[in-house]
């Protein structure tokens, strides 16, 4: 065996050796690897929580089974986040057009001290129709952060005053209530609606 033929059988395996590694790193350590079990959202079939909606009904996990879903925490003091995600969440909305109908969209506030069933009224009033304002007593609303991994905590400002922090991400579960990935916030339109497609498309292969 020439000289040649042996540095092009050494390249070849080193090429081979150079993919396993990195396909390995993407499934382990990159951007392919799952999300740690004790950080993905339970299913809405293992949540227990109870709050009330914008129109006094009372809600919970079981609210949102039988069609693909949407959940977002965030509260109607917010500065920036809360109304940018939610103008983000309406104009994705607007793309999907008839197919709003099959999702459920809820907002669930982290501050329900000040966000009461008229306040979440109002606030979701500025946004898409299909999005429903949660809200609940601070034990309900620390239970169902809980059960969607979500982060919240209250942030002393001045004279008295707070803001809340909180988990900016917004949660998709399918039809069965199986949670289905999230869209990060500032997440490109063109990435964002794919993915809520797909839960879609999936709900659809289900029933027929």
């Amino acid at each position: 065996m020439n000289r040649r033929t042996l540095l092009t059988y050494g390249a070849a395996i080193a090429g081979v050796a150079a993919l396993t590694l990195f396909i390995g790193w993407w499934r382990v350590d990159g951007p392919g690897a799952p999300e740690p079990v004790a950080q993905r959202p339970l299913p809405l079939t293992q949540m227990e929580f109870q709050m009330t909606d914008q129109d006094g009904a009372t809600v919970g996990p079981e609210t949102l089974l039988g069609n693909p879903s949407m959940a977002f925490f965030g509260f109607t003091y917010c500065p920036d986040v809360c109304p940018t995600t939610l103008s983000d969440i309406s104009g994705w909305l607007d793309d999907l057009g008839d197919d709003v109908a099959d999702m459920n969209v809820v907002f669930i506030t982290v501050d329900p001290e000040r966000d009461t069933e008229a306040a979440m009224a109002e606030y979701v009033s500025y946004f898409h129709p299909a999005i429903q304002g949660w809200s609940g007593t601070l034990s309900e609303t620390a239970r169902a952060a809980a059960g969607f991994r979500a982060s919240y905590e209250k942030v002393v400002t001045e004279g008295d005053d707070y803001t809340m922090n909180h988990t900016a991400s917004v949660f998709l579960f399918d039809v069965e209530g199986q949670f289905a990935g999230t869209v990060d916030y500032h997440e490109s339109r063109e990435f964002a609606v794919p993915k809520i497609r797909r839960i879609l498309t999936r709900a659809e292969e289900d029933t027929s």
